[in-house]
């Protein structure tokens, strides 16, 4: 079992940055290939961006492409999520996810690939 504890999220004015955290205990984490994904009010949640296992490759979402940086650290089992430019748009419930069968070096942008979820932290973005 895998538990994941995001923290990081906040209001910030449109243009400011943000930077997401989240915590993996529970296996080694090496051995999971990360993802990030929103949901905001009304909406489905949407795949943000993801980061293989060992860091070394990442994919992004287009609506975030340029702006938002995922980044691992397997020593200290985090993943951070670093947003910049931010917009109203992107305001939502930001979730941390894992995908425990991932092979080494891919990620996937399916949200039913991933099969352990955090609980979520709020970004606000106002205009």
């Amino acid at each position: 079992q895998v538990q994941l504890v995001e923290s990081g999220g906040g209001l910030v004015q449109a243009g400011g940055s943000l930077r997401l955290s989240c915590a993996a205990s529970g296996r080694t984490f090496s051995s999971l290939a990360m993802g990030w994904f929103r949901q905001a009010p009304g909406k489905e949640r949407e795949f943000v961006g993801a980061i293989c296992r060992s860091g070394g490759c990442t994919y992004y979402a287009d609506v975030v492409k340029g702006r938002f940086t995922i980044s691992r650290d397997n020593a200290k089992n985090t993943v951070d999520l670093q947003m910049n430019s931010l917009k109203p748009e992107d305001t939502a419930v930001y979730y941390c996810a894992a995908d425990s069968t991932r092979l080494p070096y891919s990620t996937s942008s399916l949200i039913y690939e991933y099969d352990y979820w955090g609980q979520g932290t709020q970004v606000t973005v106002s205009s």
